[in-house]
């Protein structure tokens, strides 16, 4: 555990979380919630893009120790999987939750509970995977967390589709920042992403992030405690959007920004309907987004290989 004390805790004796807490269910009214803004009434129920209504969908919750290594530590990092997505990406390797629903509906209050429970099972973070549609039960869930102990780094693990004005009710609130920028074409974001947009909410969203939480800040033990960790999945055949985005990163955020590039890509759900996402990330793919990464200047990657040559397909 770290004994660097979470912003929202800071947050919350403040009276400051009780005021983010109404501002962000005030969105839900005619849901602005992410960047989708669909307009619907979710206090009545009623669901947008991401079919949740008033209260959270989650999947599971559990240690894990497949994050990256600074939020894995020795007791993993305790997760909570978010159903639905407020993206639809293809080829998502969580097909089942983020596009078919697979989750029960919970009080706002479970949500507590898992938060405690996670802690209690030595996790050394509460790592919110897909939240952007549910920020306003999980800043509710909070209070109640706090007082019961709660003290450990949350983590907002997102595909950055995220509204500029609901990241700012989570100043002092989230520690870590993960977000995954997974495109800078905007024909690929609408072919792949149904949202045209994303680069740019993308970019805007991973400004805003590192201005709350700056450049990642590790303990003693090499355990995340506060800052900004960025992904990019190195997709088949799209290293010039990978070496776009290592520019932007290295020139609108800073060179030392924790990039992890990913190479884990695979074909899922509905990849197969697009013959360019149908095979794995080769290496030679890979390998040019590592060299694309250099070039632009960054000095801080995780580059994460397979485990197994059998995961690449093709040099």
């Amino acid at each position: 555990m770290t004994s660097i004390l979470p912003g929202y805790i800071r947050t919350h004796r403040s009276g400051e979380l009780r005021k983010r807490i109404g501002a962000a269910y005030s969105l839900m009214k005619n849901c602005g919630v992410c960047a989708r803004r669909c307009g619907v009434n979710r206090l009545k129920g009623e669901t947008g893009f991401c079919e949740t209504g008033k209260y959270p969908v989650i999947s599971s919750y559990s240690p894990h120790f497949g994050e990256e290594d600074p939020l894995v530590g020795a007791g993993g990092s305790g997760t909570i999987f978010v159903t639905h997505c407020n993206l639809k990406c293809v080829f998502c390797q969580n097909f089942e939750i983020s596009h078919e629903g697979e989750g029960e509906v919970f009080a706002v209050r479970a949500l507590t509970e898992m938060m405690l429970r996670l802690q209690s099972m030595g996790c050394h973070n509460i790592n919110f995977v897909s939240p952007s549609h549910i920020v306003p039960q999980i800043l509710a869930a909070l209070p109640a967390a706090i007082e019961r102990g709660l003290s450990v780094p949350l983590v907002y693990n997102t595909g950055a589709y995220d509204e500029l004005g609901t990241l700012r009710l989570l100043e002092g609130v989230f520690d870590i920042y993960m977000p995954d920028f997974k495109f800078w074409s905007t024909d690929l974001s609408r072919e792949y992403l149904d949202a045209e947009n994303y680069p740019e909410t993308a970019r805007r969203a991973i400004i805003e992030m590192h201005r709350q939480v700056g450049e990642l800040e590790e303990d003693e033990h090499g355990v995340a405690v506060k800052g900004l960790l960025i992904r990019h999945l190195v997709m088949p055949g799209c290293t010039g959007d990978s070496a776009d985005i290592f520019r932007f990163i290295a020139h609108e955020i800073s060179p030392a920004t924790y990039v992890n590039v990913m190479a884990q890509y695979r074909p899922c759900g509905q990849a197969y309907r697009y013959p360019e996402l149908a095979e794995r990330t080769t290496m030679g793919d890979y390998s040019a987004a590592v060299v694309a990464a250099g070039e632009a200047g960054l000095t801080r990657l995780d580059g994460r290989r397979p485990k197994s040559p059998v995961l690449w397909n093709g040099t």
